[in-house]
């Protein structure tokens, strides 16, 4: 679930400098690959608790870090004579710091927040409707990711009007995304549970978002 989940993250950073226009709806590529960060987030947190599910997503901004300071390194190593792509590498590649710090903030808050939800619906709802808790929480989640990393981006490069209008796409978008998902959900969730043994309620937790231990 932890290479699974930081894969999803590291891949649809990557992609997501490419815009995509689906039936009139604007969004980064991203949104192909990064709402099921948000899935396994759920799972994690479902099967193994809040505590578990906050290291891995420490894990994935660690790792995250990693290839954004590798891929800025790569740019600025000398290219070889015969190579001609540096400028495409950049282009691609080369996010500015604004994206960076956008893309960040957005993933902490929106993956603290979904696991939190999450968390705590089932205890409310004693474990039960499974269903209610993910795609409850991945509108919390995805709505705090989408207004923080559009607004840090593109705030003053975009209308008013715009800005909301990509906000709001980009959150439907991995939302629906997620319900679409839930017979998935189900299917790794219930295997999960089987096969650990492990159903966590999080009644003790500490729901520190920087206390890191399990």
């Amino acid at each position: 679930m932890t290479a699974l989940f930081v894969t999803c993250l590291i891949t649809s950073n990557i992609i997501a400098v490419k815009i995509i226009d689906v039936l009139g709806v604007v969004v980064p590529a991203a949104v192909v690959i990064f709402p099921l960060s948000y899935l396994f987030g759920d799972i994690l947190t479902e099967v193994y608790g809040y505590a578990r599910s906050r290291q891995v997503i420490w894990i994935g901004f660690g790792c995250n870090a990693l290839a954004a300071i590798a891929i800025w390194i790569g740019g600025r190593l000398p290219s070889a004579v015969f190579w001609d792509g540096q400028s495409a590498y950049v282009r691609i590649l080369g996010s500015t710091a604004r994206i960076l710090a956008a893309s960040f903030s957005a993933y902490l808050v929106g993956e603290f927040l979904n696991s939190l939800v999450l968390a705590r619906m089932k205890i409310v709802t004693k474990g039960r409707w499974l269903w209610t808790r993910t795609i409850g929480s991945t509108l919390v989640g995805q709505g705090a990711d989408s207004l923080i990393f559009i607004t840090i981006a593109f705030a003053g490069s975009l209308s008013a009007a715009n800005l909301v209008r990509v906000i709001v796409a980009q959150w439907l978008v991995k939302s629906a995304y997620e319900t679409i998902a839930t017979p998935l959900t189900y299917a790794i969730v219930g295997f999960l549970k089987r096969t650990e043994q492990e159903d966590y309620y999080d009644h003790q937790t500490d729901f520190n978002p920087f206390h890191l231990k399990g």
